[in-house]
């Protein structure tokens, strides 16, 4: 039998609960009695905190219904990927996208209108940093002066001004993402939401996937016909510059940088799971085949990190060189995975074997990988502090992850047990995440302070000054906690 969260709380302050008082004329030890008491007092607290974080999130911390990354405890200093000085707010998680997605999921433990609320002033705030390609940047601008450089699709046309929808950093997909589940939360009756929506959707699949089925990092309202990438399949070139030649406008090619195939892939099946419209599942396939047209050849059966149209492996930025790349075909086997969860087609997962085992013999003996290997070589790839390629790794920048811990376990263990199930529980993956611990949830609400924020003892990474500071990465983290814990309660 349900009841609705508030409707059972408010029961258990009058005593009476049927489901409570069930308990306490039945229970014969004093033990459970004392235990349910605690889960009523703890399913209260957990609602009030929610509701107190969220306030003084809208009311003290957001700007225009969005946020930036982190704040000083004082909220005097703001910080996004770089230092914030304006009516700024960010879209990269953890940024506004993410916050609006926790408080969607409060709402949809809750039904409480003080959660959607919050969700629908964080939704304008991306309604107006909407790029008219359908996408989004990095950030929004509010000022007047500083919107003028951006093609933003609620403001009239500028001179200069730019139109870029970016996939980079999990951007435009998170705000696609959270806004899915706002409309779906809605029952798509609100117009401007759905609007902004679809319209992201169609310019995602019309405007920014390539013929081959490949995504760049970043599309515009316009691609000029020799930036197309047709379907082809990867192979090596003959040559490449070993000194950096510019970035030849590297963000319009296909790429699989920053965990982009993962990232989009869930956002294609997210829509198509939602809207019910083989479209966004045509997309996803479309692009899970180039997926496997973008795996290089024997001897290095993985994948590069950014594509020419023809699909060869090209420089990026000035420390991201052609070549074989561990991070992205981690992330691209981690994805094709996800692929035949959706599918059944074992053509994604066929690939799998081989690129596991070449990404294995590429192990140290600490475990580690470098994140670029040479093309043919496979001599691992590093540059100096002035950005000059080389073998050695005695002076690297520090700014980027040149070594990083093999995901190759792991990703062989997943794959072992993904052949094993059957075509039912393919379909049926299993049970629902458990439930919070009861502790974890207690620790979240005590460490709540009197305003309703999370303080952490945290620099200010780009003002290069001391904490404590407010994060929004752990302010997600600790409302969505609380979310599943109340959507647990709501389902008993």
């Amino acid at each position: 039998m349900r009841f609705h969260l508030l409707t059972c709380l408010i029961c258990v302050a009058w005593n009476t609960c049927p489901i409570a008082n069930h308990a306490r004329a039945e229970s014969p030890h004093k033990t459970l009695a004392a235990e349910t008491l605690a889960a009523e007092t703890l399913a209260s607290e957990t609602l009030a905190a929610a509701k107190k974080a969220t306030a003084f999130l809208t009311d003290h911390v957001s700007t225009e219904g969005g946020y930036v990354w982190r704040y000083t405890s004082d909220l005097q200093l703001r910080e996004g990927e770089g230092i914030v000085q304006t009516s700024t707010v960010w879209v990269q998680p953890p940024g506004t996208p993410s916050v609006g997605q926790a408080f969607v999921k409060l709402y949809l433990a809750t039904g409480d209108n003080q959660f959607l609320d919050a969700a629908l002033r964080a939704a304008e705030s991306l309604r107006r940093g909407q790029m008219r390609s359908g996408g989004w940047q990095a950030m929004v601008e509010f000022e007047p002066e500083r919107r003028k450089r951006w093609a933003y699709r609620t403001d009239p046309p500028s001179r200069n001004e730019k139109d870029q929808s970016s996939l980079d950093d999990n951007k435009t997909q998170s705000a696609i993402r959270f806004l899915i589940q706002l409309d779906k939360a809605l029952e798509f009756k609100n117009a401007s939401i759905h609007e902004m929506t679809v319209g992201a959707l169609d310019g995602l699949i019309s405007k920014g996937q390539f013929s081959g089925g490949g995504f760049p990092q970043v599309w515009t309202d316009q691609r000029p016909p020799q930036d197309d990438t047709a379907k082809l399949q990867a192979s090596y070139p003959h040559s490449w510059p070993r000194e950096y030649p510019g970035h030849n406008q590297y963000w319009s090619r296909y790429t699989l940088n920053d965990h982009l195939a993962r990232d989009l892939m869930s956002v294609l099946f997210l829509a198509e799971q939602v809207y019910g419209e083989s479209r966004y599942r045509e997309s996803a396939l479309k692009f899970a085949d180039s997926l496997l047209a973008a795996q290089m050849p024997n001897p290095q059966p993985a994948w590069a990190q950014q594509y020419n149209t023809d699909m060869q492996p090209i420089w990026a930025r000035k420390f991201e060189p052609p070549a074989i790349t561990t991070a992205e075909s981690f992330g691209v086997i981690e994805t094709l995975m996800t692929v035949y969860r959706e599918t059944g087609d074992k053509k994604y997962i066929d690939v799998i074997p081989p690129a596991l085992d070449y990404l294995e013999s590429c192990e140290s003996p600490n475990g580690q990988v470098a994140r670029f290997y040479e093309l043919h070589t496979n001599r691992p790839l590093y540059f100096t502090r002035d950005y000059h390629l080389t073998y050695d790794d005695s002076d690297l920048p520090t700014h980027y992850g040149f070594k990083l811990t093999s995901n190759v376990q792991k990703l062989r263990k997943q794959y072992e047990n993904l052949i094993k199930l059957s075509p039912d529980q393919l379909r049926n993956p299993g049970r629902e995440p458990s439930a919070p611990k009861r502790q974890n949830v207690q620790e979240i609400i005590d460490s709540l302070d009197a305003r309703g924020a999370w303080v952490s003892d945290e620099p200010m990474r780009y003002h290069k000054s001391p904490g404590p500071v407010i994060q929004m990465e752990v302010t997600v983290k600790h409302l969505t906690t609380l979310a599943q814990y109340l959507a647990s309660i709501k389902s008993h």
